[in-house]
């Protein structure tokens, strides 16, 4: 009997691990028979965008945090599949800072080309994995959300690929709950225009704060104050914005921070991060782990150490994304394939222990971006991935924080070079702050005066 697999979630990662068994299987090989289960309705995972908030309609707890006007904040260039380029989906080369629509397109087309979507079964979550010493099979739970049924099939591998960034971390302040204002986390932020004329405080100095904080801006808010806990972010921010220390308390409508200085706010965005959560998983099966560019108790980042018939996939802080799932997503395929030998228990956990120290000793974001491509490297040069130039992408993040010191409300106007195709990317019709419209229709529709002197 062939092994069968459970893929949990089909998003970026869960999607890559469908594409690499399609891979081999299209090169001849013999594949297991796959399963993956995913809540939502469609493919695409955190790239699926809703208006709801807090629990779906079929009270399941809502899993996107994605909001309208998102834009990638990264290069896409440091983002592309090895094996489906962005010019070979649109056609043409485009610039290098999609909104979401335009990523999302992207995602789903390589799926849609290699006819994968028949192996997911959507409106489907999972509810419970237990594993059995006994038949050496894990029994996996999941709820049809639409017939709200039950039904249990066991699997030889399960591949978790249910993301990070759902169960939001929200620490407490005192005087929230007196707050007259909105409170929210930004899992739950959905529509900059919302805040309008507002002065916004954002608690949080990471990807989030910066995003959102800049993103209210440009549609229209008074002032957006920043508050951090250990270092402010230290951008060259126009005057309607500032960065203060932690908030300790609100009174009314007024924040006080631990310099002692206060601020008089409108809306609080809490942008504290995301937990690990795994409320389908036992605990001996339950990855633990912070926000970390190599969580412990994974082999080669991926496998379960005390039991690597359980798989994780895109668990890491992320420089590298879609493509660094892919190679997650080809190693695990081989080892699971017995293409690639697992070392002994001992021999994972040391090979684990050294990347551990290794990310430790990383004292810059350069070290974080060159720690996070040799890991990168290190699945690619086992597997058949289609090679492609992580080193080359490592030294475009570079440019893009430069780029990010330099102009924080501009950097989304530059262009890079494909690492894929090598074409440098046009430079988007519309300067950033100016792009209102953010469809796909609007983004990709080059004006005419700007063809004509291509």
């Amino acid at each position: 009997m062939s092994k069968r697999i459970a893929i949990l979630g089909a998003g970026p990662s869960g999607l890559a691990q469908l594409r690499a068994f399609e891979s081999a299987r299209r090169a001849g090989a013999e594949v297991p028979e796959i399963v993956c289960y995913e809540k939502q309705s469609d493919l695409g995972g955190m790239w699926n965008y809703t208006w709801r908030t807090g629990l779906d309609a079929y009270g399941e707890p809502v899993h996107g945090s994605m909001y309208r006007y998102l834009w990638s904040n990264g290069p896409k260039e440091c983002l592309e599949f090895a094996d489906y380029g962005f010019e070979e989906h649109f056609g043409r080369p485009i610039p290098s800072y999609p909104p979401r629509e335009v990523l999302r397109d992207y995602i789903m087309g390589r799926i849609e080309r290699w006819g994968l979507r028949e192996q997911i079964r959507f409106n489907t979550a999972v509810q419970w994995v237990e594993y059995s010493d006994a038949s050496g099979r894990f029994s996996v739970t999941v709820r049809d959300v639409v017939k709200d049924e039950l039904a249990t099939e066991e699997f030889d591998h399960v591949i978790v690929a249910t993301g990070h960034f759902s169960t939001p971390n929200v620490p407490y302040f005192e005087g929230l709950e007196h707050f007259p204002g909105r409170v929210l986390h930004a899992h739950d932020f959905r529509d900059a225009c919302e805040f309008q004329g507002k002065d916004l405080l954002l608690v949080g100095s990471s990807y989030s704060a910066e995003d959102i904080g800049t993103q209210c801006h440009k549609y229209g808010a008074r002032s957006v104050t920043f508050s951090y806990r250990s270092a402010p972010m230290g951008y060259d921010w126009p005057d309607a914005f500032e960065e203060r220390p932690l908030l300790l308390r609100v009174e009314g409508n007024t924040a006080h921070f631990r310099d002692g200085s206060s601020r008089e706010v409108d809306a609080i965005i809490l942008c504290t991060g995301y937990q690990h959560h795994f409320p389908f998983l036992p605990d001996g099966l339950t990855l633990r782990t912070r926000n970390r560019l190599y969580p412990a108790d994974l082999y080669k980042g991926v496998f379960w150490i005390d039991n690597p018939k359980l798989v994780y996939l895109g668990m890491q802080d992320q420089y590298y994304t879609f493509n660094m799932f892919d190679a997650q997503a080809w190693y695990a395929r081989d080892v699971i394939m017995g293409r690639l030998e697992l070392p002994p228990v001992a021999g994972m956990r040391a090979d684990s222990l050294a990347w551990l120290a290794r990310e430790e000793a990383a004292a810059s974001a350069d070290d974080e971006i060159d720690f996070q491509a040799a890991y990168t490297r290190d699945l690619v040069d086992c597997t058949d991935y289609p090679e492609f130039d992580i080193e080359g992408m490592g030294a475009l993040f570079k440019q893009w924080m430069q780029h990010k010191r330099e102009d924080i409300l501009g950097y989304r106007d530059r262009s890079y070079p494909s690492t894929v195709t090598g074409t440098r990317a046009p430079v988007h019709h519309t300067p950033w702050m100016e792009a209102m419209d953010d469809s796909m229709e609007a983004f990709l529709n080059q004006p005419e005066a700007l063809r004509k002197s291509a």
